[in-house]
Protein backbone atom coordinates (compact mmCIF):
# COMPACT_ATOMS: atom_id res chain seq x y z
CA UNK A 1 0.00 0.00 0.00
CA UNK A 2 1.38 3.52 -1.14
CA UNK A 3 1.71 5.77 1.91
CA UNK A 4 -0.31 8.49 2.23
CA UNK A 5 1.95 11.71 2.68
CA UNK A 6 3.69 9.90 -0.99
CA UNK A 7 0.50 9.90 -2.67
CA UNK A 8 -0.42 13.54 -1.17
CA UNK A 9 3.12 15.27 -2.38
CA UNK A 10 2.04 13.47 -5.87
CA UNK A 11 -1.02 15.01 -5.75
CA UNK A 12 0.24 18.32 -5.00
CA UNK A 13 2.88 17.92 -7.63
CA UNK A 14 0.76 17.55 -10.21
CA UNK A 15 -1.07 20.61 -9.42
CA UNK A 16 2.02 22.98 -8.90
CA UNK A 17 2.20 25.96 -11.33
CA UNK A 18 -1.59 25.50 -12.69
CA UNK A 19 -3.16 29.07 -12.40
CA UNK A 20 -5.81 28.09 -10.54
CA UNK A 21 -6.87 25.39 -7.52
CA UNK A 22 -10.65 25.87 -7.95
CA UNK A 23 -13.07 26.46 -10.89
CA UNK A 24 -12.70 30.34 -10.99
CA UNK A 25 -11.89 33.09 -13.28
CA UNK A 26 -11.23 37.13 -13.25
CA UNK A 27 -14.32 37.72 -13.86
CA UNK A 28 -16.00 35.76 -11.50
CA UNK A 29 -13.88 37.42 -8.68
CA UNK A 30 -14.82 40.79 -10.20
CA UNK A 31 -18.37 39.74 -10.17
CA UNK A 32 -18.57 38.89 -7.00
CA UNK A 33 -16.38 41.92 -5.45
CA UNK A 34 -19.21 44.44 -7.43
CA UNK A 35 -21.87 42.77 -4.63
CA UNK A 36 -19.63 44.18 -1.81
CA UNK A 37 -19.87 47.50 -2.63
CA UNK A 38 -17.59 49.86 -1.13
CA UNK A 39 -14.56 49.35 0.62
CA UNK A 40 -12.45 51.54 3.04
CA UNK A 41 -9.44 53.22 0.64
CA UNK A 42 -7.05 50.66 1.61
CA UNK A 43 -8.87 47.47 2.22
CA UNK A 44 -7.36 45.34 4.86
CA UNK A 45 -8.32 41.81 2.62
CA UNK A 46 -8.15 38.09 4.32
CA UNK A 47 -7.84 35.12 1.69
CA UNK A 48 -7.54 32.16 3.33
CA UNK A 49 -6.55 28.94 1.51
CA UNK A 50 -4.88 31.21 -0.88
CA UNK A 51 -3.68 28.06 -3.18
CA UNK A 52 -1.34 30.08 -6.05
CA UNK A 53 -3.47 33.17 -5.47
CA UNK A 54 -4.84 34.41 -8.45
CA UNK A 55 -7.95 36.02 -6.81
CA UNK A 56 -5.57 37.77 -3.69
CA UNK A 57 -3.35 39.13 -6.42
CA UNK A 58 -6.33 40.89 -8.40
CA UNK A 59 -8.07 42.08 -5.29
CA UNK A 60 -4.42 43.39 -4.41
CA UNK A 61 -4.42 45.27 -7.60
CA UNK A 62 -8.07 46.58 -7.85
CA UNK A 63 -8.67 47.52 -4.57
CA UNK A 64 -5.79 49.39 -3.49
CA UNK A 65 -5.99 46.70 -0.48
CA UNK A 66 -3.50 44.52 1.40
CA UNK A 67 -4.03 41.31 1.62
CA UNK A 68 -3.30 38.23 3.83
CA UNK A 69 -2.78 35.37 1.89
CA UNK A 70 -2.96 32.10 3.90
CA UNK A 71 -2.11 28.63 3.18
CA UNK A 72 -0.50 25.25 4.62
CA UNK A 73 1.40 24.20 1.35
CA UNK A 74 4.43 26.77 1.02
CA UNK A 75 5.02 25.86 -2.30
CA UNK A 76 1.73 27.50 -3.60
CA UNK A 77 2.95 30.47 -1.14
CA UNK A 78 5.77 30.37 -3.25
CA UNK A 79 4.01 31.06 -6.63
CA UNK A 80 1.99 33.87 -4.74
CA UNK A 81 5.59 35.43 -3.73
CA UNK A 82 6.73 35.44 -7.42
CA UNK A 83 4.00 36.69 -8.78
CA UNK A 84 3.04 39.46 -6.46
CA UNK A 85 6.60 40.54 -7.11
CA UNK A 86 6.51 40.31 -10.74
CA UNK A 87 3.44 42.44 -10.64
CA UNK A 88 5.18 44.80 -7.91
CA UNK A 89 2.65 43.91 -5.52
CA UNK A 90 4.66 42.68 -2.56
CA UNK A 91 3.81 44.76 -0.49
CA UNK A 92 0.25 44.53 -0.89
CA UNK A 93 0.21 40.83 -0.64
CA UNK A 94 1.82 38.91 2.40
CA UNK A 95 1.97 34.95 2.47
CA UNK A 96 1.30 33.36 5.77
CA UNK A 97 1.47 29.50 6.49
CA UNK A 98 -1.51 28.81 8.27
CA UNK A 99 -4.28 26.58 9.14
CA UNK A 100 -7.55 28.85 7.77
CA UNK A 101 -9.68 26.83 10.24
CA UNK A 102 -7.31 28.31 13.22
CA UNK A 103 -6.98 31.59 11.86
CA UNK A 104 -4.13 34.07 14.54
CA UNK A 105 -5.95 36.96 13.98
CA UNK A 106 -7.54 39.04 16.30
CA UNK A 107 -11.57 40.13 15.49
CA UNK A 108 -12.51 42.30 13.60
CA UNK A 109 -8.95 42.55 11.88
CA UNK A 110 -10.27 42.27 8.38
CA UNK A 111 -12.47 44.76 6.11
CA UNK A 112 -13.02 41.82 3.73
CA UNK A 113 -12.32 38.30 4.21
CA UNK A 114 -12.29 36.26 0.47
CA UNK A 115 -12.10 31.94 0.08
CA UNK A 116 -13.11 30.96 -3.50
CA UNK A 117 -12.63 27.15 -4.01
CA UNK A 118 -11.31 26.81 -0.69
CA UNK A 119 -13.77 27.15 2.35
CA UNK A 120 -14.71 23.40 1.18
CA UNK A 121 -11.14 22.26 3.09
CA UNK A 122 -13.16 22.89 7.12
CA UNK A 123 -16.66 22.86 5.51
CA UNK A 124 -19.26 25.21 4.66
CA UNK A 125 -20.51 26.01 7.93
CA UNK A 126 -17.47 25.89 9.39
CA UNK A 127 -15.94 28.79 7.97
CA UNK A 128 -19.11 30.55 8.15
CA UNK A 129 -19.20 30.53 12.23
CA UNK A 130 -15.32 30.95 12.42
CA UNK A 131 -14.56 33.65 10.25
CA UNK A 132 -17.58 36.11 11.09
CA UNK A 133 -15.09 37.17 14.08
CA UNK A 134 -12.38 38.51 12.12
CA UNK A 135 -14.78 41.16 10.05
CA UNK A 136 -14.98 44.59 11.02
CA UNK A 137 -17.81 46.38 11.32
CA UNK A 138 -19.33 46.72 7.83
CA UNK A 139 -17.01 43.69 6.48
CA UNK A 140 -17.93 41.45 3.95
CA UNK A 141 -17.03 37.81 3.46
CA UNK A 142 -17.35 35.94 -0.18
CA UNK A 143 -16.97 32.62 -0.21
CA UNK A 144 -17.56 29.91 -3.22
CA UNK A 145 -18.92 26.49 -2.36
CA UNK A 146 -19.79 23.29 -4.53
CA UNK A 147 -23.35 22.92 -4.52
CA UNK A 148 -26.04 20.30 -6.23
CA UNK A 149 -27.79 22.28 -8.99
CA UNK A 150 -30.57 19.52 -9.21
CA UNK A 151 -32.96 18.09 -6.74
CA UNK A 152 -32.22 14.25 -7.83
CA UNK A 153 -28.80 13.93 -8.64
CA UNK A 154 -27.86 9.96 -10.39
CA UNK A 155 -26.86 7.42 -8.19
CA UNK A 156 -23.18 7.68 -9.88
CA UNK A 157 -22.79 11.63 -8.80
CA UNK A 158 -24.36 11.05 -5.03
CA UNK A 159 -22.11 8.38 -4.09
CA UNK A 160 -19.06 10.54 -5.70
CA UNK A 161 -19.92 13.46 -3.45
CA UNK A 162 -21.01 11.84 -0.86
CA UNK A 163 -17.49 9.97 -0.74
CA UNK A 164 -15.62 13.27 -0.87
CA UNK A 165 -17.53 15.97 0.52
CA UNK A 166 -21.43 16.31 1.22
CA UNK A 167 -23.00 18.62 -1.18
CA UNK A 168 -26.25 20.28 -0.59
CA UNK A 169 -28.59 22.58 -3.10
CA UNK A 170 -28.21 26.68 -3.23
CA UNK A 171 -31.42 26.69 -0.83
CA UNK A 172 -29.77 24.97 1.37
CA UNK A 173 -26.75 27.29 1.28
CA UNK A 174 -28.89 30.13 1.66
CA UNK A 175 -30.48 28.96 4.35
CA UNK A 176 -27.31 28.28 6.29
CA UNK A 177 -26.14 31.61 5.58
CA UNK A 178 -28.84 33.58 6.76
CA UNK A 179 -29.19 30.97 9.71
CA UNK A 180 -25.14 32.23 10.94
CA UNK A 181 -26.02 35.29 11.16
CA UNK A 182 -25.37 36.93 7.93
CA UNK A 183 -27.22 39.00 5.23
CA UNK A 184 -26.72 37.97 1.24
CA UNK A 185 -25.26 41.08 -0.66
CA UNK A 186 -25.39 38.56 -3.86
CA UNK A 187 -24.91 35.03 -5.22
CA UNK A 188 -23.48 34.35 -8.47
CA UNK A 189 -23.78 30.79 -10.14
CA UNK A 190 -20.40 30.14 -11.65
CA UNK A 191 -20.32 29.57 -15.31
CA UNK A 192 -18.95 26.27 -16.83
CA UNK A 193 -16.01 28.46 -18.59
CA UNK A 194 -14.69 28.54 -14.87
CA UNK A 195 -14.54 24.49 -14.78
CA UNK A 196 -12.39 25.05 -18.14
CA UNK A 197 -10.30 26.83 -16.45
CA UNK A 198 -9.53 24.70 -14.26
CA UNK A 199 -9.84 21.40 -15.61
CA UNK A 200 -8.47 22.50 -18.88
CA UNK A 201 -5.09 22.71 -17.46
CA UNK A 202 -4.65 20.16 -14.45
CA UNK A 203 -6.05 17.16 -17.65
CA UNK A 204 -3.26 18.53 -19.87
CA UNK A 205 -0.74 18.37 -16.37
CA UNK A 206 -2.25 14.40 -15.92
CA UNK A 207 -1.18 13.58 -19.39
CA UNK A 208 2.05 15.18 -19.22
CA UNK A 209 2.79 13.08 -15.45
CA UNK A 210 5.01 10.34 -14.82
CA UNK A 211 2.73 7.93 -13.61
CA UNK A 212 5.99 5.87 -12.24
CA UNK A 213 6.69 7.99 -9.57
CA UNK A 214 5.78 6.39 -6.46
CA UNK A 215 2.39 7.52 -5.50
CA UNK A 216 1.74 9.42 -9.21
CA UNK A 217 -0.56 6.13 -10.30
CA UNK A 218 -3.22 6.68 -7.08
CA UNK A 219 -3.22 10.73 -7.69
CA UNK A 220 -3.79 10.21 -11.51
CA UNK A 221 -6.55 7.78 -10.64
CA UNK A 222 -8.19 10.28 -8.41
CA UNK A 223 -7.67 12.83 -11.11
CA UNK A 224 -9.03 11.54 -13.80
CA UNK A 225 -12.15 10.11 -11.90
CA UNK A 226 -13.35 13.41 -10.48
CA UNK A 227 -12.17 14.78 -14.46
CA UNK A 228 -15.02 12.34 -15.73
CA UNK A 229 -17.29 12.68 -13.44
CA UNK A 230 -17.43 16.56 -14.85
CA UNK A 231 -17.51 15.40 -18.33
CA UNK A 232 -20.32 12.93 -17.21
CA UNK A 233 -22.60 14.23 -14.60
CA UNK A 234 -21.30 18.33 -14.73
CA UNK A 235 -24.89 19.35 -15.45
CA UNK A 236 -25.88 18.15 -11.88
CA UNK A 237 -23.38 19.94 -9.45
CA UNK A 238 -21.28 23.24 -9.49
CA UNK A 239 -19.74 26.09 -8.06
CA UNK A 240 -21.94 29.41 -6.58
CA UNK A 241 -20.67 32.27 -4.97
CA UNK A 242 -22.07 33.68 -2.38
CA UNK A 243 -21.16 37.97 -1.20
CA UNK A 244 -22.36 38.15 2.54
CA UNK A 245 -22.52 40.10 5.51
CA UNK A 246 -22.68 40.24 9.07
CA UNK A 247 -27.14 40.67 9.25
CA UNK A 248 -28.06 43.85 11.17
CA UNK A 249 -28.55 43.92 15.46
CA UNK A 250 -32.32 43.38 14.93
CA UNK A 251 -33.88 40.18 14.92
CA UNK A 252 -35.89 39.61 11.62
CA UNK A 253 -38.33 36.30 10.54
CA UNK A 254 -41.13 35.50 8.78
CA UNK A 255 -45.08 36.62 9.95
CA UNK A 256 -47.08 34.75 11.48
CA UNK A 257 -51.10 34.48 11.80
CA UNK A 258 -50.33 36.08 15.45
CA UNK A 259 -48.41 39.30 13.82
CA UNK A 260 -51.21 40.35 11.81
CA UNK A 261 -52.55 43.21 13.63
CA UNK A 262 -49.43 44.18 14.56
CA UNK A 263 -48.21 44.36 10.80
CA UNK A 264 -51.24 46.38 9.97
CA UNK A 265 -50.78 48.54 13.33
CA UNK A 266 -46.64 48.92 11.75
CA UNK A 267 -48.08 50.30 8.46
CA UNK A 268 -50.71 52.50 9.88
CA UNK A 269 -48.36 54.06 12.20
CA UNK A 270 -45.80 54.89 9.63
CA UNK A 271 -47.89 56.38 7.30
CA UNK A 272 -49.95 59.50 6.80
CA UNK A 273 -53.38 57.50 6.76
CA UNK A 274 -54.17 53.49 6.58
CA UNK A 275 -53.78 52.67 3.18
CA UNK A 276 -50.76 50.88 2.75
CA UNK A 277 -51.79 48.91 6.08
CA UNK A 278 -55.30 47.87 4.15
CA UNK A 279 -53.62 47.05 1.37
CA UNK A 280 -51.34 44.45 3.21
CA UNK A 281 -54.51 43.43 4.45
CA UNK A 282 -56.03 43.05 0.83
CA UNK A 283 -52.67 41.63 -0.52
CA UNK A 284 -53.27 38.76 1.80
CA UNK A 285 -56.33 37.73 0.33
CA UNK A 286 -55.15 37.76 -2.91
CA UNK A 287 -53.93 34.46 -3.31
CA UNK A 288 -52.81 35.40 -6.65
CA UNK A 289 -50.70 38.18 -5.50
CA UNK A 290 -49.62 36.83 -1.64
CA UNK A 291 -46.17 34.75 -1.71
CA UNK A 292 -45.38 32.56 1.07
CA UNK A 293 -42.96 33.25 3.52
CA UNK A 294 -42.13 36.95 2.02
CA UNK A 295 -43.85 38.85 4.30
CA UNK A 296 -41.12 39.49 7.03
CA UNK A 297 -41.06 41.68 10.57
CA UNK A 298 -38.42 42.97 12.90
CA UNK A 299 -38.28 42.71 16.68
CA UNK A 300 -37.49 44.46 19.54
CA UNK A 301 -35.67 43.30 22.10
CA UNK A 302 -39.04 42.84 23.79
CA UNK A 303 -40.13 41.00 20.90
CA UNK A 304 -42.90 43.82 19.83
CA UNK A 305 -42.78 43.92 15.84
CA UNK A 306 -41.26 47.58 14.98
CA UNK A 307 -40.52 46.89 11.05
CA UNK A 308 -42.49 45.17 8.35
CA UNK A 309 -41.69 44.45 4.67
CA UNK A 310 -43.91 42.84 2.01
CA UNK A 311 -42.48 41.05 -0.99
CA UNK A 312 -46.03 39.75 -3.79
CA UNK A 313 -46.31 38.91 -6.90
CA UNK A 314 -46.35 41.50 -9.79
CA UNK A 315 -45.82 40.58 -13.53
CA UNK A 316 -43.03 42.35 -16.18
CA UNK A 317 -44.48 41.53 -19.91
CA UNK A 318 -46.79 39.02 -18.96
CA UNK A 319 -43.97 37.39 -17.04
CA UNK A 320 -42.92 36.58 -13.13
CA UNK A 321 -41.64 39.29 -11.02
CA UNK A 322 -41.72 40.20 -7.64
CA UNK A 323 -43.04 43.49 -6.03
CA UNK A 324 -41.76 45.54 -2.85
CA UNK A 325 -43.71 47.09 -1.05
CA UNK A 326 -44.88 48.33 1.64
CA UNK A 327 -42.13 48.82 3.69
CA UNK A 328 -42.80 50.35 7.10
CA UNK A 329 -40.92 51.33 10.54
CA UNK A 330 -42.66 52.58 13.76
CA UNK A 331 -41.65 56.12 14.05
CA UNK A 332 -40.32 55.66 17.15
CA UNK A 333 -37.54 53.09 15.72
CA UNK A 334 -36.83 54.59 12.28
CA UNK A 335 -33.49 55.60 11.61
CA UNK A 336 -32.50 52.95 13.61
CA UNK A 337 -31.31 50.07 11.36
CA UNK A 338 -34.93 48.25 12.05
CA UNK A 339 -36.30 48.65 8.33
CA UNK A 340 -32.82 47.78 6.46
CA UNK A 341 -32.80 45.20 8.07
CA UNK A 342 -36.46 43.53 7.37
CA UNK A 343 -36.09 44.32 4.07
CA UNK A 344 -32.56 42.66 3.49
CA UNK A 345 -34.01 39.97 4.95
CA UNK A 346 -37.20 39.49 2.99
CA UNK A 347 -35.04 40.08 -0.31
CA UNK A 348 -32.39 37.00 1.28
CA UNK A 349 -36.54 34.78 1.41
CA UNK A 350 -37.02 35.79 -1.79
CA UNK A 351 -33.64 34.95 -3.26
CA UNK A 352 -33.67 31.64 -1.19
CA UNK A 353 -37.51 30.96 -2.61
CA UNK A 354 -35.79 31.08 -6.35
CA UNK A 355 -37.33 34.49 -7.31
CA UNK A 356 -34.99 36.43 -10.01
CA UNK A 357 -36.58 40.15 -10.64
CA UNK A 358 -37.92 42.33 -7.49
CA UNK A 359 -39.29 45.77 -8.59
CA UNK A 360 -39.92 48.89 -6.14
CA UNK A 361 -41.28 52.07 -6.49
CA UNK A 362 -39.22 54.71 -3.56
CA UNK A 363 -36.73 56.98 -2.42
CA UNK A 364 -33.77 56.65 -5.22
CA UNK A 365 -31.49 57.65 -2.42
CA UNK A 366 -32.58 54.72 -0.14
CA UNK A 367 -32.99 51.23 -1.94
CA UNK A 368 -29.89 51.48 -3.90
CA UNK A 369 -27.95 50.71 -0.82
CA UNK A 370 -30.08 46.82 -1.20
CA UNK A 371 -28.39 46.81 -4.79
CA UNK A 372 -31.26 47.99 -6.62
CA UNK A 373 -30.95 50.42 -9.71
CA UNK A 374 -33.47 52.61 -11.90
CA UNK A 375 -36.11 49.82 -13.71
CA UNK A 376 -35.10 51.56 -17.15
CA UNK A 377 -31.76 50.14 -17.38
CA UNK A 378 -33.47 46.52 -17.70
CA UNK A 379 -36.06 47.93 -20.71
CA UNK A 380 -39.16 47.96 -17.83
CA UNK A 381 -41.54 50.33 -16.89
CA UNK A 382 -44.52 50.94 -14.51
CA UNK A 383 -47.86 51.85 -16.49
CA UNK A 384 -48.23 54.95 -14.57
CA UNK A 385 -45.87 57.94 -14.84
CA UNK A 386 -43.47 57.90 -12.07
CA UNK A 387 -39.60 59.37 -12.00
CA UNK A 388 -37.50 57.19 -13.59
CA UNK A 389 -35.25 57.35 -11.19
CA UNK A 390 -37.84 56.11 -8.43
CA UNK A 391 -39.08 52.85 -10.13
CA UNK A 392 -35.76 50.45 -9.35
CA UNK A 393 -35.21 46.72 -9.86
CA UNK A 394 -33.27 44.19 -8.63
CA UNK A 395 -32.11 40.97 -10.02
CA UNK A 396 -31.11 38.54 -7.29
CA UNK A 397 -29.28 35.93 -8.87
CA UNK A 398 -27.67 35.89 -12.21
CA UNK A 399 -27.44 31.91 -12.81
CA UNK A 400 -25.32 31.54 -16.38
CA UNK A 401 -28.15 29.10 -17.65
CA UNK A 402 -31.35 31.61 -16.01
CA UNK A 403 -33.32 33.65 -18.98
CA UNK A 404 -32.43 37.37 -18.84
CA UNK A 405 -35.44 39.43 -16.82
CA UNK A 406 -38.39 40.26 -18.84
CA UNK A 407 -38.51 43.98 -20.84
CA UNK A 408 -42.13 45.37 -20.64
CA UNK A 409 -44.63 46.96 -18.46
CA UNK A 410 -44.93 46.56 -14.40
CA UNK A 411 -48.21 44.94 -14.11
CA UNK A 412 -49.21 44.96 -10.45
CA UNK A 413 -51.66 42.93 -8.12
CA UNK A 414 -55.41 44.52 -8.41
CA UNK A 415 -55.11 45.82 -4.49
CA UNK A 416 -52.59 48.27 -5.48
CA UNK A 417 -55.19 49.83 -7.93
CA UNK A 418 -52.65 51.09 -10.36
Amino acid sequence: MTDDNVVRDSFFALHHGLPRQGPGSDATTRRLLSFVGELPSRPRILDPGCGPGRSALLLAAETGGEVTAVDLHETFLDELRAAAAERGLTDRVHCVNADMGELPYQDGSFDLIWAESSAYSIGFDTALARWRRLLAPGGALVLTECEWTTEDPSPQARAFWDAEYALRTNDENLRACTAAGYSVLGVHRQPESDWDEYYGPLAERTDEADPGRPGMAEALAGTRAELAMRREHGAEYGYTGYALRPADRWPTRPETDADRAAVHAVNAAAFPTEAEAGLVDALRRDTGAWLEGLSYVAEAPDGTVVAHALITRCTVDGEPAAALAPCAVLPGHQRTGAGSAVVRAVLDAARARGERLVLVLGHPEYYPRFGFAPASGYGIRPGFEVPDEAMMALVLTDDEGSPQVPAGTIVYPAAFGV
